[in-house]
């Protein structure tokens, strides 16, 4: 509000000036900027330097012209024109003043927009292969999926959060062989496990339900599995031929049926558990859509038709291939091999396509940053099959590597060598993760330090933040201890008397939390909200540390609680979007 205030006092400015014959230009957007350093005031524009070039001014004479022209307001304590001919404007008391009954009244609404306008858009996020637990990896794609959704609900949008089940293709008939042969050697079987196989503890844990399911129903002695067979990597051989041939002789010796049967087994039991995982970390989905569901209907057919219709399809040695390059992709793509089997390509083209029949006017998809070449290709197939390439957005998260005691912990899905979300989680705690996974831009690499992570001291950003929450709350304690009573409207009444130094500091910082919050959302950067609350956090310990909350004067004791209850509803609102609790205590 106050930028639109200082925008609107621009434009009158602007008239004037016009109107006096001194300008003869159309006037461009306003773009009103938060100052670095608050001595050169709280908001500095630029229109000064834009306009030069058009009005064959010097900036600094026409900063002067607009500052002349600017008619008076209660919000604005001075203006002054710094450099070539920035303008920056300072703050009133009066306006700084004004956010804490804004803020009072609207509660968990306030920094709530429309920008948005109910425009419906499907996040997809974390979409893991359900081959093993989740590891600290997907947990930063769940963290941030889950802010970015929540800050685009706050501008306006009607989001849809959506995991794609990858339970289809080659890693899923891996994994059930995998499980196969780990039940085997519970049964007593002897064999050397494949290189390519999945080797964590949680296969071993499936294979256990299989033998509580089915005996040895599915038992097959080592001679008739392995007869035959070319050799593993160890031996010199290709470790995918091997692992290829293993599930070949699996379905072979158990039949497809059987061998559904356990691969079922296995993606229920890995999804049930990534399902339990994700909500114990409070992310949550609309919707948990399969793509071997999926493939079974006509739609990645209709995809390949629609492309051939068009002539954008051609074959070469067996193989049905877009011609991807006539939309600006680097090489063309396969969308069906020679042997009929469509590609991974075809059927997220598909899976992209369904996402705008179903209604929603955006999509972002949130992947890992080694799907960076995924994304021209995606668009161009998006563009030749009608869709504007301009309504997908791909939004790709870092790795994250993970430090306890200064040492690296290694990560491995397939060694089974890894740490698992749940085991960070129960290390560090929800709050902890939530936070610290979001505090960095998502395509930064991130360096998890778990030490700094437990700590209870003001370098750990999430309890410092929740401790000025905490301190709040026990300040309205120590209140009714004493007996006396929070009077709101007389504070709101009296915010006059917040003249200190560090309480004009908060409520300066308190005015930018409407702004912060619509350029995270925008920007899709919730580390702008960390950053904003620590900001915050320390303006109000500094203010906890220097003055006196509970005084005898009524009328200045409640307009310093009203002031830090402001806070404490921005620090429940800012904690809310990132899914960080606020402990009264600490």
């Amino acid at each position: 509000m106050i930028k639109q205030h200082i925008e609107g006092l621009i434009q009158q400015a602007f008239a004037k000036l016009t109107q006096d014959g001194k300008i003869s230009v159309s006037l461009p957007q306003v773009q009103i900027d938060n100052t670095k350093d608050k001595q050169h005031g709280d908001y500095v524009c630029n229109i000064a330097l834009i306009l030069a070039k058009a009005t064959q001014k010097k900036p600094r004479e026409l900063a002067e012209w607009i500052v002349d022209s600017l008619p008076a307001s209660s919000m604005i304590a001075k203006v002054e024109i710094a450099g070539p001919g920035f303008i920056n404007f300072f703050l009133s008391n009066t306006a700084l003043h004004n956010v804490v009954p804004d803020i009072l009244q609207k509660k968990n609404d306030y920094g709530k927009v429309n920008i948005g306008k109910d425009k419906k858009v499907i996040v997809e996020f974390v979409s893991c292969n359900p081959t093993g637990p989740l590891h600290v990896g997907h947990g930063r794609h769940g963290a941030y999926g889950a802010v970015v959704a929540n800050l685009l609900e706050k501008i306006g949008y009607i989001v849809h959060r959506e995991y794609y089940v990858n339970d289809a293709g080659r890693q899923m008939d891996i994994l059930s062989v995998s499980v196969w042969l780990r039940y085997l050697g519970l049964l007593g079987e002897k064999f050397i496990f494949p290189v390519n196989a999945y080797k964590g503890d949680y296969v071993s844990d499936i294979a256990k339900i299989l033998i509580e399911k089915k005996g040895n129903e599915f038992l097959a002695v080592k001679e008739k599995i392995f007869a035959g067979l070319p050799k593993d990597e160890p031996e010199g051989g290709d470790k995918e031929i091997y692992i290829d041939a293993v599930i070949a002789r699996a379905k072979e010796l158990l039949g497809e049926s059987n061998f559904i049967w356990m691969l079922n087994l296995s993606l229920e039991s890995i999804l049930a558990d990534i399902r339990s995982d994700l909500a114990e970390f409070g992310v949550e989905f609309n919707e948990w859509f399969s793509e071997r569901a999926f493939v079974q209907t006509d739609a990645v057919d209709k995809a390949i038709q629609k492309l051939q219709q068009s002539g954008l399809l051609y074959e070469k040695e067996g193989a049905l291939w877009f011609r991807a390059t006539d939309f600006d992709d680097e090489k063309d793509r396969v969308l069906q091999r020679a042997n009929g089997q469509r590609t991974y390509f075809a059927n997220d083209l598909a899976y992209h396509i369904n996402k705008f029949e179903r209604g929603f006017d955006l999509a972002i998809d949130i992947f890992g940053s080694d799907h960076h070449g995924y994304v021209p290709r995606m668009k161009a197939a998006l563009q030749a099959s009608g869709i504007m390439p301009d309504k997908l957005t791909y939004l790709l998260v870092q790795f994250v590597t993970l430090y306890r005691g200064g040492n690296q912990v290694q990560m491995s899905t397939r060694s089974g060598s890894f740490v698992t979300l749940r085991e960070l989680r129960e290390e560090v705690g929800n709050d902890a993760a939530r936070f610290f996974y979001v505090m960095r831009k998502c395509e930064q690499h991130m360096d998890f330090d778990l030490d700094l992570a437990k700590a209870q001291s003001n370098e750990n950003p999430v309890y410092y933040i929740q401790y000025a929450h905490a301190r709040i709350c026990s300040v309205f304690r120590q209140l009714t201890e004493k007996n006396w009573q929070y009077q709101e409207e007389e504070g709101l009444k009296r915010l006059d008397l917040l003249t200190d130094s560090y309480e004009l500091q908060l409520l300066g910082t308190l005015s930018r939390y409407n702004e912060t919050l619509k350029t995270a959302a925008m920007q899709y950067e919730p580390y702008l909200l960390t950053h904003y609350l620590r900001d915050l956090a320390n303006d109000f310990h500094v203010y906890y540390n220097s003055c006196q909350f509970l005084v005898e004067d009524s009328m200045l004791r409640n307009a310093r609680l009203s002031l830090i209850a402001a806070v404490q509803q921005i620090v429940i609102n800012g904690l809310t979007l990132l899914g960080v609790s606020t402990p009264e205590s600490m």
